[in-house]
């Protein structure tokens, strides 16, 4: 099977990621994380009204000869309607009243000088100053979120400013996982010789729980054939997406890929790209599988270039392209090679610094980076060079 270069290996999954179709209706508040299926419109502007930006004073702009005191004629705290402004006075405002009826400007209080119930603008405005306009941020039918939308706070913020208490979403993901490997036991066990923690699954458990999945954990797996063919065929009959860590090479004790080609089908194998050549991805009878690397490193970024934004096609979310940053390098980089490179790195006084150590198994590099520096097959880097810089913050956003 042929070996794809990291975009073709990305498209290929995405084009082949079909999105759930059922759907419910939950409460918004209960909405963190889901994607929505229906797009919400507004009924109502947002402000529904002209309203102050500012603590200060409304007035017409016209009254406002230099060195004129305004009698103070009303006091309009926010959620209150005061009374038309009645020209040559200027009303006492806070921030988010309505501002009245003949109000062309607002003053910020710290441009005015009070006493004894007048006012005097100390520094001249301008017409419209400091007054949010109706339906300055959202009009009335304007769909504010579309199907695809993943629901942010910030999104469900949007949808609490329009009134909507019901949101109509796709239904979650369910994700099945297990791990293969002799050599490893879970934390709380005791550590015999030749044996080691299991990290995949903490890492991938919570990348799946930031993603709102429903997750299936069937454990860990012996590293025989009939074992994994036996939990392989039970967790596709129980999710939409079965994930692997381990068994996905090509060494004797690695059954993943054989258990797959016993049970369903291999459509992508290998990815040219360290860490993390390893990635299977096929089908057992309506279940999609991924199958990720055992390192540590390597399941990770596997985990964020590729599976991330195959779960999030599932899901019935809209899918950004990869957008890196264009930084200078801060490092020199001579160790080019066949396959595309994403280092450990983080972005500091200007420029992205590498961890030291680039092997997959330091899962240490990846509490250290906020970012993976891509390099391309075959390059060289010197200091102060570009580079590209992916932000796991936006990988993981």
């Amino acid at each position: 099977m042929t070996t794809l270069s990291v975009d073709e290996a990305r498209a290929r999954l995405l084009a082949g990621a079909r999105p759930l179709t059922e759907t419910g209706t939950i409460q918004a508040d209960q909405a963190l994380g889901r994607v929505l299926a229906a797009p919400l419109t507004s009924g109502i502007a947002v402000p529904p009204l002209d309203n102050s930006a500012m603590d200060g004073y409304a007035l017409r702009l016209s009254d406002c000869a230099e060195g004129r005191w305004l009698p103070v004629s009303q006091r309009i705290p926010a959620g209150h309607i005061g009374q038309p402004l009645q020209a040559g006075t200027a009303a006492r405002i806070f921030t988010g009243a309505p501002v009245p009826e003949g109000t062309d400007t607002v003053v910020m209080q710290e441009d005015c000088e009070v006493d004894d119930g007048r006012v005097r603008v100390q520094r001249a405005p301008k017409t419209g100053a400091n007054i949010r306009r109706a339906g300055e941020d959202i009009r009335v039918g304007q769909t504010v979120l579309t199907p695809g939308d993943r629901l942010t706070p910030a999104r469900l913020g949007v949808a609490a400013s329009v009134g909507a208490t019901d949101l109509t979403v796709y239904r979650r993901l369910k994700v099945a996982v297990f791990f293969t490997g002799d050599e490893i036991v879970m934390p709380g066990q005791p550590l015999a010789p030749g044996r080691i923690y299991n990290s995949n699954r903490a890492t991938l458990r919570g990348l799946l729980d930031q993603l709102g999945c429903e997750i299936v954990d069937l454990g860990q797996v012996p590293d025989r054939l009939g074992a994994t063919v036996a939990v392989l065929e039970r967790a596709a009959a129980q999710a939409d997406v079965v994930i692997t860590s381990g068994g996905v090479s090509v060494g004797e004790e690695d059954h993943v890929k054989a258990a797959l080609e016993r049970l369903g089908r291999i459509d992508m194998w290998q990815v040219a790209m360290k860490p993390g050549k390893p990635l299977v991805h096929g089908r057992v009878g309506d279940s999609d599988f991924l199958g990720l690397p055992g390192n540590p490193v390597s399941a990770f970024v596997v985990f964020c270039l590729f599976a991330r934004p195959f779960l999030l096609a599932r899901m019935g979310a809209a899918v950004a392209p990869l957008k890196p940053y264009t930084v200078p390098a801060g490092f020199d980089w001579g160790k080019p090679g066949k396959r595309r490179e994403f280092l450990r790195g983080r972005f500091e006084a200007g420029q992205a610094a590498l961890y030291p150590s680039q092997s997959s198994g330091v899962l240490t590099s990846l509490a250290w980076a906020d970012g993976l520096v891509d390099i391309e097959a075959g390059a060289t880097v010197r200091a102060g060079d570009p580079v590209r810089f992916l932000p796991l913050s936006e990988l993981l956003a």
